[in-house]
This record gives structure tokens, C-alpha cells and sequence, in this order.
């Protein structure tokens, strides 16, 4: 049982170092050394829980995509009222990518290279099909007490709070340069949190004709 959880310890920290070592430098400008070198570990070490540097990098990216679904999970929004559950699904993905950096940066890497190894992962479909899931249940409770618009669906309500919350991250340096802002200052911070909220309970709850 102890070697088992020192197994589990080490796949994690060569996870965590590798995640950020590709998210600085992308697949092609990372190389196992590098790895290595960050995590105080070995090659041979690497190779041995993930068996090839595409390997470890494919587990990157599962693993960056699970434990943003997991947080979701852990919400437990299913016990909250419709509108106040939509805004909490946004809030968390605004915190969960200025906490998680490394997680937008490789994304933002995986589109530039037109998703060359995220088609690679079979089970990143399964992985992420919780987040509609969760947001047509929230839709269905909404739509049940006449509180949301039917002509939106679950993908658009991910997409909305998707694209404003990688923005935080993918733009920030220009965006802060052409209009010196710190979007991520504590107050901006707030302020940008509380705004996704009110945009998507705001269209969601807009009246249509």
C-alpha cells in the first residue's frame, strides 16, 4: 500500500512539473531532459510511468481537462435554484482558469497546432461530457419554472463562459499592454468574476420576442 501511494505521488508530481513545462514551451520546444531537470527525477523515470514523451504529454492534457470537470462536480449545483447554479458554473470556470494557467495555455497550444494530440485522446469525449450535462440539467430545472429562454442550449451556454474565461488568460499580456489594465489585480479580479455571472444570467434570463 505505501508503494502504491509513492507510485501515486510520483505520477502526480511528473504530472504537475510536466504541465507546466509544456505550457511554457509547447510539445515541440519541451524535451524529456527538461522534464527531468523540473521534477529532480530521472528519464528513465518518466519513461517508466508514462513510457514516451507523447505519453506523458497526452496524460497532460486528460489530466488538465479532469480536474476542471471534477471541480464542477464537486459544486453539487443540482441542490441549488436554477439561476443561482448558472452563475456558480461561471464563477468557478473564471477562478478555475486564473488558478490554472497552465490549463488555457494548453489549450491555446493544442488550437495553434490544430488539435494534433487532444483527437488523440479517446477519452477526453467521456471526460467532458459531464460539463453539458450539468448545464442541460440546469437548463431543464430553469426552463421547468419558466426562469430561462428556450432558445439556448448547453454548448452555448459553455461556449459563452468558455470564451470570456480563456480570454482572462490567452490575451492578458496585450490586453494589458494596449490598455494598461492588470486584469487580474484583486479587485479587477472581482469585478471580472461577478461580470461573467451577471452576462450569462442576463442572456439566460432575457425575454425573447
Amino acid at each position: 500500500m505505501v508503494r502504491h501511494r509513492d507510485a501515486e505521488r510520483t505520477r502526480a508530481e511528473l504530472l504537475a512539473e510536466a504541465t507546466a513545462a509544456f505550457a511554457q514551451t509547447g510539445y515541440s520546444g519541451t524535451t524529456v531532459d527538461d522534464i527531468a531537470q523540473r521534477s529532480s527525477t530521472t528519464k528513465r523515470m518518466i519513461y517508466y510511468y508514462f513510457g514516451s514523451k507523447e505519453q506523458l504529454y497526452l496524460a497532460v492534457l486528460e489530466n488538465s481537462y479532469r480536474e476542471i470537470r471534477e471541480a464542477e462536480q464537486r459544486l453539487h449545483v443540482d441542490g441549488l435554484e436554477p439561476v443561482a447554479a448558472l452563475r456558480q458554473i461561471a464563477e468557478l470556470t473564471y477562478d478555475h482558469h486564473l488558478e490554472h494557467r497552465d490549463f488555457v495555455r494548453l489549450v491555446a497550444v493544442e488550437n495553434i497546432h490544430y488539435g494534433r494530440f487532444v483527437t488523440q485522446v479517446d477519452s477526453l469525449r467521456e471526460l467532458n461530457a459531464p460539463a453539458l450535462e450539468l448545464l442541460d440539467d440546469i437548463l431543464r430545472r430553469g426552463h421547468e419554472r419558466a426562469l430561462f429562454r428556450r432558445d439556448i442550449d448547453a454548448l452555448d451556454v459553455h461556449l459563452l463562459i468558455s470564451s470570456y474565461c480563456v480570454f482572462q488568460i490567452a490575451n492578458q499580456h496585450t490586453f494589458e499592454y494596449l490598455f494598461d489594465t492588470d486584469l487580474h489585480s484583486p479587485g479587477r479580479r472581482d469585478h471580472l468574476r461577478q461580470m461573467i455571472g451577471d452576462v450569462v444570467v442576463s442572456w439566460a434570463t432575457a425575454p425573447t420576442e
